[in-house]
């Protein structure tokens, strides 16, 4: 390349510039790092996003264009021996997304889920044998480090889907007091509550979130989730008699989960779920879930959708303030955890980077969701633009059935300006043939 500015040379020395829509994003992480961590941290996160292969920690030095001029050591030191924490980088990025993407009144709906990240070698910090539901065969399981992740769920004026961003992360390990997934899940969420407090928090998870490490949440916390068929549901505890001894704290027994369904009286209820408008019937029952939640009250939902009797779905929630409608909606909304643990995957490079030493696996994956969830603030605050699917249309004729921006969009339209950025010059001196070079096969790369 052509001869270089005191400026750029001091740019490529000290990190990259990212734009200044991102900067302004990134530069709200300042004070969880130190005055060397931050820019490592800033020039990861653009170069994570910037490559579209291979994202390792080595790949990300690559995207963010300084592999000529960094350590490849400097980058690994920043997960593996740098002193700064993820809970406190999760606490910022929390209060970010609801600041920017929530209104000041709004309840925070969170969903959680866990996914394991295929790892190999015995020598890989807390990996071991999980349950994996892409594992091929009748085992069902994979080998690797399982991650619980906690999800901020926000709905975007130009997208008729929820989005849930992650926010929180923590690692299982088998075999020690960070075994149990729930248990992580409620740290997760008090942590959570902690960062936002006078905030109203909604949990829904799925039905492996359910246990005795729920009881005694903060008053600001519900939690919904799917009701198990064998589930031992209890009336109400019965008024106090006035003799001595303990009060009981649950009343009779019920029938199983079948046999209430015959006896309720179902009413027509309209759930706007999965990106449709449709009528459920739908019947409430007031009861315990003593097992779970002790003697707290909860409400039971009957959902009845294709089913011309019984049940197809029941679903329990903390929250007896919500309609019925709110509750399928919400646990309705779960599903888009599920969503982004993939978009994760597949599009975002998380993942891909292999450590193994302690620190190391405990920051990649979360750091690689943070970058994720950075980029889809970025597109909705700053990058976002009417004319982006009608852009992609015309790219791709065929493909007429597109009317939304996918997150495949928004961090691609990311990706543009961060490459913009990095090959914008400082000086006004006309750009070399191989500069032009450089950038033409950037942005073909992009494109690819």
């Amino acid at each position: 390349m052509g001869s270089s500015s005191p400026q750029s040379k001091t740019a490529e020395r000290h990190g990259v510039s990212p734009p200044g829509s991102l900067a302004a994003l990134l530069g709200e992480f300042r004070g969880c790092f130190s005055a060397w961590t931050f820019p490592v941290f800033c020039a990861l996160a653009c170069g994570l996003v910037s490559q579209t292969a291979g994202r390792t920690v080595c790949g990300m030095l690559v995207g963010a264009g300084l592999s000529q001029t960094w350590s490849h050591h400097r980058a690994h030191r920043f997960f593996s021996d740098a002193r700064w924490s993820i809970e406190h980088v999760s606490a910022v990025l929390t209060r970010l997304v609801v600041r920017l993407l929530l209104a000041d009144d709004a309840a925070v709906t969170i969903a959680i889920d866990d996914t394991l990240f295929h790892r190999r070698g015995p020598k890989v910090h807390a990996a071991s044998w999980f349950h994996d539901g892409s594992a091929i065969g009748k085992a069902g399981v994979g080998y690797g480090n399982n991650w619980v992740i906690l999800a901020i769920v926000v709905r975007l004026g130009f997208l008729d889907r929820p989005l849930a961003l992650p926010v929180g992360f923590a690692l299982v390990k088998k075999n020690s007091g960070d075994s149990s997934r729930l248990v992580l899940a409620r740290r997760l969420v008090e942590a959570l509550s902690a960062a936002l407090p006078g905030r109203c928090i909604h949990v829904v998870a799925d039905s492996a979130y359910a246990g005795k490490a729920l009881r005694g949440l903060s008053g600001s916390v519900t939690w919904t989730t799917r009701l198990r068929s064998n589930a031992s549901l209890y009336e109400l505890a019965p008024p106090r008699t006035g003799r001595r001894g303990r009060p009981r704290l649950k009343g009779t027994k019920l029938s199983s989960l079948a046999a209430l369904a015959t006896t309720m009286t179902f009413a027509s209820s309209t759930v706007t779920r999965y990106g449709a408008t449709t009528t459920v019937s739908t019947a409430v029952l007031r009861c315990l879930w003593y097992r779970v939640f002790g003697p707290q009250q909860v409400q039971v939902v009957f959902v009845r959708d294709k089913s011309k009797n019984g049940y197809d779905i029941a679903l329990v929630t903390t929250d007896l303030d919500a309609t019925s409608a709110q509750v399928i909606e919400r646990y309705a909304a779960r599903w888009s955890i599920e969503v982004a643990i993939e978009d994760a995957k597949q599009l975002g490079g998380v993942g891909q980077a292999r450590n193994r030493l302690e620190r190391a696996v405990q920051r990649t994956v979360p750091f690689g969701l943070v970058v994720n969830t950075l980029a889809i603030c970025w597109y909705a605050t700053a990058g976002h633009h009417p004319g982006d699917v009608e852009a992609a249309r015309a790219l791709a004729p065929w493909y007429r059935q597109k009317v939304q921006p996918s997150v495949l969009d928004m961090f691609a339209k990311l990706r543009h300006v961060i490459i913009a950025a990095q090959f914008r010059r400082v000086d006004p001196a006309p750009l070399t043939s191989q500069e032009i070079s450089i950038v033409r096969l950037a942005w073909e790369g992009v494109a690819a």
